[in-house]
């Protein structure tokens, strides 16, 4: 699994992402929060899932915490894919096609800049 490739799980994704914002090495995390470096490894590919406290300990090793907060549901994609699929099917692939290229330049720039 690449640096890149999409985490299996939120809590994957935010392991991943805690340790490249410090800069430590899984091990470094697994020494400093008293776990294997296979648990980290675990967690961060999805093949288990750490509960909300130890998720929270393992970030807060990392020197993060997690704030969870609640809001207002935003349907703005719903609304969005139904006018999209109001709009003629040629302009619906084009449209796709743009939103494929976006995604794929910035994915080009997060690789330039690491």
């Amino acid at each position: 699994m690449g640096k890149y490739d999409p985490a299996p799980t939120l809590a994957a994704g935010l392991l991943r992402l805690a340790r490249d914002k410090v800069g430590m090495t899984q091990v470094e995390l697994a020494t400093v929060a008293g776990v294997s470096q296979q648990s980290i490894s675990a967690y961060e590919t999805g093949r288990k899932e750490p509960t909300l406290p130890t998720l929270q300990r393992l970030l807060r090793a990392a020197g993060l915490e997690m704030r969870i907060h609640l809001e207002p549901i935003d349907d703005h994609d719903s609304t969005l894919e139904r006018f999209i699929r109001s709009l003629p099917p040629e302009r619906q692939v084009e449209l796709t096609e743009q939103s494929r290229l976006r995604v794929e330049a910035e994915r080009l720039n997060r690789t330039r800049r690491n």
